[in-house]
Formats: structure tokens, sequence, C-alpha cells
């Protein structure tokens, strides 16, 4: 087993980590996983419900490649999945994460100062043995551990397999790049020693009003990561400025913190954003002077920068290559989360050159719903 260790105190933290899947808490799964199936081109994978002994919830899993969504939603309005719909409305509970061993990330974690959510699981039948446990984090979200290397039945206890019928179109979604919180203001700190502390992450990179703002707003941004790179976790705050900023009103109608965005990662995002505009898929729109600018900076790319113009494809550059990124409109009713598209060409950035465009953007729908 491979171990993160802290290269000061020498301690040894979980072993290798990655991104398992996302659940989101819903009023209605049924009608929300068909969105996202006819929307962003996932297939129908996996269900859990009264049908396979779960008289409490219904869950739908679909999955493109390596990303798995789950949609949950109460049966009754006294369990707490209805609680938590009603405060904080359609969004992200849980992230989970693939590791080597549960026991091992739990009691380390709860160790260094979480708190649990739920013990470790272990089911053990004919299957074979599952594990699982969570911790608690920002908001009422949580973190969930999961290992299913020695279980033999389909992915997980109580799931039944739903047979795909592929979409037509393949949106070229890869796996999940990154997922990004917004906290209290003064808060960002507190969480990014957090995830140092309990989880050995390293600070990758951090922005403040001075990079991102505008006269009325401005917000704050660290991003941490896990020592092999398939966990990046952007963590951002409001900072003061003369009216509400776009951080503020996410958590006005979240009613609290929570996960703003996932990043989603294309091997052509071309393709992609072009399907997914074809099925309907809503996109912040940057002024035609974003493009007349990059043309100018003369970076080196492979794509041709009328077509990005036409599907308001964004691009940013450092020492390492290029990025290019597009981000959806929320997508539910609240302004609260959305979805970003990424390719990257080398960067393992986060588009900071961009960062100013998109802010003027994501306010000018902010003023168009009378929340500014």
């Amino acid at each position: 087993m491979s171990f993160f260790t802290d290269k000061f105190s020498g301690q040894k933290f979980f072993e290798k980590i990655e991104f398992d899947h996302v659940e989101f808490y819903t009023s209605n799964a049924k009608q929300t996983a068909y969105f996202y199936k006819n929307a962003f081109g996932f297939n129908l994978f996996a269900y859990r419900g009264p049908e396979t002994g779960n008289s409490e919830t219904v869950s739908y899993v679909l999955k493109k490649n390596k990303v798995f969504f789950i949609f949950t939603t109460a049966l009754k309005s006294d369990h707490f999945v209805s609680e938590w719909v009603k405060k904080h409305g359609d969004g992200v509970c849980k992230i989970a994460f693939k590791v080597d061993s549960v026991k091992n990330a739990f009691d380390g974690c709860i160790k260094r100062g979480a708190l649990s959510e739920s013990k470790e699981i272990f089911t053990n039948n004919d299957n074979g043995v599952y594990e699982e446990a969570s911790i608690k984090v920002y908001g009422n979200c949580f973190h969930t551990f999961i290992n299913r290397e020695n279980y033999n039945g389909f992915w997980a206890p109580g799931f039944k397999e739903i047979k795909p019928v592929e979409n037509r179109s393949d949106s070229r979604i890869l796996l999940i790049d990154h997922i990004v919180a917004n906290v209290e203001i003064d808060k960002m700190d507190y969480w990014k020693e957090y995830y140092e502390k309990i989880f050995g992450f390293s600070t990758f990179v951090r922005f403040d009003e001075t990079d991102i703002s505008t006269k009325y707003s401005s917000l704050k941004s660290v991003v941490v990561r896990s020592e092999n790179w398939k966990v990046k976790l952007p963590i951002n705050e409001p900072a003061e400025g003369l009216k509400k900023s776009q951080i503020e009103e996410y958590l006005e109608f979240n009613e609290g913190p929570g996960v703003q965005h996932i990043a989603l990662l294309s091997d052509n995002i071309i393709d992609t954003i072009a399907i997914l505009k074809e099925n309907g898929v809503e996109f912040l729109k940057l002024p035609d002077t974003y493009y007349e600018i990059l043309k100018n900076k003369n970076i080196s790319i492979d794509e041709n920068i009328d077509k990005l113009k036409e599907l308001g494809i964004l691009v940013d550059n450092d020492d390492e290559g290029y990025l290019l990124q597009l981000f959806t409109k929320p997508v539910q009713d609240r302004p609260t989360l959305f979805i970003e598209i990424i390719q990257r060409k080398g960067s393992r950035g986060f588009g900071q050159g961009n960062f100013q465009s998109l802010f003027e953007s994501i306010e000018l729908e902010q003023k168009r719903r009378g929340n500014l």
C-alpha cells in the first residue's frame, strides 16, 4: 500500500484516493435522472428502491465513463433526505472517494479530528465484502470512503442493474476533474487547513479580491489537492463588496455552505459543448470582446478560435500548457449548483486568466435575477 505522508511530521494519511461518485438529494430522483441522462449524455446504470427492498428512499445511478452520479429522493416527508431538500433544494450531499482501506481512511480521519457521519459499513454475504464509511464536512455535506474491490455483487448492496439505452450522441465526458465548495466568509482558510490536517492534501493555488472582483463584489478562493492529483477541491468564500456577491447569493439560496459546481473532464470540449447545447443545456455567455483579446494573446492552441467563439468556450494557459472550459447556468431552480466542462491540454490550473470574465458574466446573470 502506498500512503500519503506528511513531509514535515512523517504522519501517514490514508492510502490512494480518487473520486468514486457524487450523490445528490433531490425532490424527484426519476425526473432529475432523466434530465442528466438526456442533457449531459449519461446512461442509467443502477436503481435502488422499494422493488429492491428499500422502502425509505429511491436512488438512480447514472454513469458516463468514470463519472457516477446518484440521485436520491425520500418517499416520506419526515425522512432526513426530505428535510435536507426542503432546506437546500436539489443539490450535492455526498462526495465519495475510492480508497484501498475504508477502515484506515475512516479511523485516520477521525483520529485527526474529523466528525463521523456514519460508522463503517461492512456487507459480508455471498457477494463478498463492501466497505463504506462517512465523515462530516462543510454545511450538511459529507465525504464517504468506499472499497468494493472484494465485492462481487453489482456495484453496491441494494442496487440492481439497469440495462442502459445508449445515447445517440457521445458527450465525450470522461471523469470528475474537480468539485468546488462555497463556504461562509472567513471560513475558507478553516476548510483549507481541515483538508491539510485531515486528508494530508496540499494547497495548490489561492486567489483573493485583488484577483477576482468587480466594482460591486469579489471573492476569495483556494485549491487543495491530493498528492496523486486525482482529487482537487477548490474552496470559495465571499469578500467584502458594495453589493451581494455571487458567493453570498449561493449561501443565501442554499441556506448555508455546500457544493457550488462539479467540473467534468472532456477529451473533446468542442464536441461536448456542441452536443450539450443541442440537448438544451444553457451556458454562461461572455461578450465577443473576450475573443478579440484572446486572439491578441497569441496563445498557441490546436483549436480554431472562431469555432471556440461560436460555442462560447474559454481558453487559459500557463507554463505547462492550456485548458478550455465553459460553465452552465444553474441546473435547478435555485441559483446554486452548476456544471463546468473542462478539457486539459497540459495545464493543471483552473482557468485563472478567465476568472475575471467569468465573474462578470455570473454577476450579470445574478443581476437579471434581481439578486445583485
